[in-house]
């Protein structure tokens, strides 16, 4: 099963690049896992935040296939323990979609025509986490949920 995680804007700290590379590496030891960048809105400056997040969700739409099992990573999501997000994982796998999608939007959350299209939410924690935080966090977690369901000592219980 392939993996996408679709994230909107560069990750900008390195720290956080490195630790995303590191977990993008260790990942595809299970899965064929891939990261698209939509790129950052030119003079989002001068855009109200209503406008940035419905550019960014039509780009969002477009990398879409209709057969798609998406999910956003969006603070109103389903909560998981790391155990739970393996089983939910393993479960997502086992019904074999083409592509299992996730996405983390931009620093204003998603459009209403993204929600409308993805109906499925994801959270990572109560906590609020910058959006280029969450990408490290999300790809750590993938891991850990490989992990767990390899039998690899990376997470004790």
């Amino acid at each position: 099963m392939k993996i996408l995680l679709i994230v909107v804007g560069k990750t900008v700290d390195k720290w956080l690049q490195d630790g995303i590379h590191e977990y993008q590496s260790r990942l595809e030891h299970f899965s064929q896992f891939e990261i698209q960048v939509i790129p950052d809105l030119k003079n989002n400056r001068n855009m109200d935040f209503q406008t940035q997040k419905s550019l960014e969700g039509q780009s969002i739409l477009k990398l879409l296939q209709p057969s798609d099992d998406v999910y956003l990573l969006d603070d109103k999501g389903q909560d998981f323990t790391s155990p739970g997000m393996a089983s939910w994982l393993e479960k997502r796998m086992s019904q074999s979609s083409k592509r299992l999608v996730f996405i983390i939007g931009g620093p204003y959350g998603f459009s209403q025509p993204v929600y409308d299209r993805v109906p499925g939410r994801i959270s990572l924690s109560r906590m609020t986490f910058s959006h280029q935080m969450v990408r490290l966090i999300f790809v750590e977690q993938l891991y850990r949920a490989f992990a767990i369901l390899n039998n690899l000592p990376y997470h004790h219980e």
